[in-house]
């Protein structure tokens, strides 16, 4: 489980970070959502939320999120 969450860390960093290529930050998004759990749902969450984020980066993470929590009813 600590292997999984340092994983969920560094993928958060990588979307988050603006030093990365938009390319490599929704790859990144989508990794965080093939993870799955409870806690890449809230990471997933709070960048939709994230103004600094580009607009369709924001929109993927909250399809994604959206998908984990109809998967999970």
């Amino acid at each position: 489980m600590p292997e999984q969450a340092a994983e969920l860390k560094k993928l958060v960093d990588v979307a988050s970070s603006m030093e990365y290529p938009d390319r490599l930050r929704m790859e990144a998004v989508q990794s965080i959502g093939r993870i799955g759990t409870h806690e890449a749902l809230l990471a997933l969450l709070e960048m939709a939320g994230n103004e600094r984020l580009i607009r369709h980066q924001r929109e993927l993470a909250l399809n994604i999120a959206m998908k984990i929590v109809k998967s999970n009813r």
